[in-house]
């Protein structure tokens, strides 16, 4: 049960400047204070206590500033988050921390609504740097390092991208080579290309660094592993020796960060500087590691570090809504056009495209939000040991990959779209949508390029679908498909493997009828993410036979049909979750709107792939017609409820900092109808010309 957390004063939403219209007598009304509690989810104390932190001041981005002045700024708000004691929580409780990973995680998010630049510079300190060399590392390692980490005294970077190698981690190039004579590791950057490049810290601030490089020794390369090295002399600053980078100077956004290149030439390492937690060298050179399989041991590693991926994920959301809160706040007031009286112009947000415009994107911001609870509540159980399992922790890999990149992606669509949809005022660097997307640019590509993380996705399915077919040969297998057979998704903690197939009692067509239930939307949604992968899956059964070019150049035919399946896939778990919300509201109005938006959210996945539903004959053409309808009239009952579903979010005036979503609009308008009253009631107004000409010709007619 979520946790009741009194609202900080002052630090609430505004209160609505423009009442919400009311459909008639038997409209159900939003639970505002309760649906806001719930969308904080577990770690709701945590969320407010760096709320307050974000709503402060001191820690908001100041638009204008050169790029070295806000790196300077970013760096002083660190050290106000380590006095506030806001960075701490996933350290461990005998170092000052509380072991607490998924109010860590909680708890940065956050951060986004101050200054994105702050959130991402401080999940480059604590939460990839630190978090290094706390889970690659062991005791010695955690005493040495963690409470300078901790303390900001060693400001550091996070060293595993290179110049040539992003995504593909497992063929960087930078080495450290074992010299078992002095017994130390040689840490050295062959040629261009692999310096460690877009790193955080790198230009100006970093003193430390986890360098990840291929382990060599003894003429074995035991693949890539983390290395703490020096990088700077702390009084001076300067490159130590053998060490050099460059400024990656000034970017499309995050400026507030020092992102630079590292390279080395020859840097000599104690042997005790490898974060031996899984893979450890003796004196003499010899190799070892609990995980004997190297590709095991590679992907464990990595997984470790899946916070960075889980924390961009609640961030995306974040700024979703914050774009949502003021755009809809906005479109509530302003008004345009007088289409359907002769003295007021219209309100933008009763305008049927408008609604279509924000409200979709509200449904989805819903419903990523609620699916990021779900993969904060895995992130906590694998982290915490609760529940530690290979299996957790793949689950929790696919999901923090299959859910990243739609959020990420989402939040640059809305607040483009926010941004349109309040004209020329959205393009101002005052109301934020530009400033926000710019910074949030680079969530899309950065901690996994969302393409890549969604092709890993697509594999994982592609896996559990071949062991729940290993046994079936190829003719069952087409059969199948060509059968158009459904089923529903197996739930299971964090991950919900569609290859697992249970029988349904109806077919797809059948359940199509009630496209506005639940049901009809489950088996709908359900059943495209199954053929997608039963057909990919046939048309590669048989691909370990063939030669690695040849099983390469046939599962090149097929990365589109697969990264499609797995995004079908992240929009099925999105679509559960908020399934899975809905059973959680007690209040019958709150529930019945949040159905609504549901609703929406779904049938907007069938309409946007309305193509493939009819071409695969799930949707008959007379039904798919209705699909467009069913959302138009979602958006009559949503409307009234427009303004309380962005006020649940819970962020204030300190938090959106958009002038235009603090009722100036209405102010301005109250007072343009104020005049054009007065000057009607006056009988002094001027007579518009087309109605001199219509009394013109009346008059020449009779």
């Amino acid at each position: 049960m979520t946790e009741v957390v009194d609202r900080p004063a002052g630090k609430g939403p505004s209160p609505s400047t423009t009442p919400s219209p009311v459909a008639g007598p038997d409209q159900p009304a939003v639970d505002v204070d309760v649906l806001g509690r719930q969308l904080l989810g577990k770690w709701a104390a945590v969320r407010l206590q760096s709320r307050d932190l974000a709503a402060r001041p001191e820690l908001h981005k100041i638009e204008g500033l050169t790029h070295t002045e806000h790196r300077t700024r970013v760096f002083g708000q660190l050290k106000y988050l380590v006095d506030n004691e806001a960075v701490h929580r996933a350290f461990p409780s005998a170092l000052g921390g509380s072991d607490d990973h998924g109010g860590n995680i909680a708890g940065f998010e956050e951060l986004v609504v101050a200054d994105p630049s702050l959130q991402i510079k401080a999940g480059v300190q604590w939460g990839l740097f630190g978090s290094a060399v706390m889970h690659l590392g062991t005791a010695g390692h955690h005493s040495k390092w963690l409470p300078g980490i901790m303390s900001l005294e060693i400001p550091g970077c996070f060293a595993m991208t290179e110049t040539g190698h992003g995504s593909d981690v497992a063929s960087i190039a930078t080495t450290a080579t074992y010299d078992p004579s002095a017994e130390e590791f040689v840490i050295h950057t062959p040629f261009r290309a692999a310096w460690k490049d877009y790193i955080g810290n790198a230009a100006t601030d970093g003193l430390g660094a986890v360098v990840f490089a291929q382990l060599i020794t003894r003429a074995v390369n035991h693949g890539v592993h983390a290395f703490y090295v020096d990088l700077r002399d702390p009084e001076t600053r300067e490159f130590l020796p053998g060490i050099g980078g460059e400024d990656d100077g000034v970017k499309g956004g995050l400026n507030g960060i020092d992102n630079g290149r590292l390279h080395f030439t020859h840097v000599r390492v104690p042997r005790t500087n490898l974060l031996n937690r899984y893979g450890d060298v003796a004196a003499d050179g010899t190799y070892s590691s609990p995980i004997a399989s190297p590709g095991r041991r590679f992907f464990t590693m990595l997984g470790t570090l899946v916070q960075g991926r889980v924390s961009l994920d609640g961030a995306a959301v974040a700024a979703s809504k914050v774009a949502l809160k003021a755009a809809i706040q906005y479109a509530t007031e302003r008004r345009q056009f007088n289409a359907s009286s002769h003295t007021d112009e219209e309100v933008l947000l009763d305008y049927q495209r408008h609604q279509r415009r924000l409200f979709t994107r509200l449904a989805t911001t819903y419903a990523a939000g609620f699916a990021h609870e779900q993969l904060l509540q895995k992130f906590d159980d694998v982290f915490s040991g609760a529940h530690d399992t290979d299996e957790d922790r793949q689950d929790l890999e696919t999901l923090a990959a299959a859910l990243k990149p739609l959020s990420t992606w989402h939040a640059l669509d809305t607040l483009q779209e926010c941004r349109e949809a309040c004209g020329g005022a959205g393009f101002l660097i005052e109301n934020r949508f530009a400033s926000l997307r710019a910074d949030l640019d680079v969530y899309v590509t950065f901690e996994g390029d969302n393409t890549v993380l969604l092709q890993l996705v697509a594999k994982r399915l592609l896996a559990d679908y071949a062991k729940e077919f290993r046994k079936v040969d190829f003719g069952v297998l087409a059969r199948y498909v060509a059968g158009q057979a459904t089923g529903v998704a197996i739930h299971r903690t964090g991950m919900r493997q569609v290859a697992q197939f249970v029988a349904d009692n109806g077919s797809v067509q059948k359940a199509a009828i009630a496209l506005r239930s639940e049901e009809g939307q489950r088996a709908l949604l359900t059943d495209r993410v199954q053929t997608m992968v039963a057909e990919t899956g046939a048309a590669l059964k048989g691909s370990s036979r063939l030669s690695q070019e040849q099983g390469a150049a046939l599962f090149n035919r097929h990365q589109n049909e697969l990264i499609d399946a797995a995004q079908a896939h992240a929009e099925l778990l999105q679509w559960e979750a908020f399934t899975d919300a809905l059973r959680d509201v007690t209040d019958p109005g709150t529930r019945k709107v949040l159905t609504w938006l549901r609703d929406l959210f779904g049938l907007s996945l069938i309409e946007k792939n309305l193509s493939w539903y009819l071409m695969n004959g799930r949707l008959s053409m007379q039904r798919g017609r209705t699909v467009g309808e069913y959302i138009n009239r979602l958006l009559v009952k949503i409307r009234p409820h427009a303004l309380d579903l962005v006020d649940a979010f819970g962020y204030g005036d300190d938090h959106v900092r958009a002038s235009i979503a603090t009722g100036a609009e209405k102010t301005r308008q109250d007072e343009a109808r104020a005049h054009f009253r007065r000057q009607r009631a006056s009988g002094q107004s001027p007579v518009d010309e087309k109605v001199v000409i219509a009394r013109t010709t009346a008059g020449r007619n009779n």
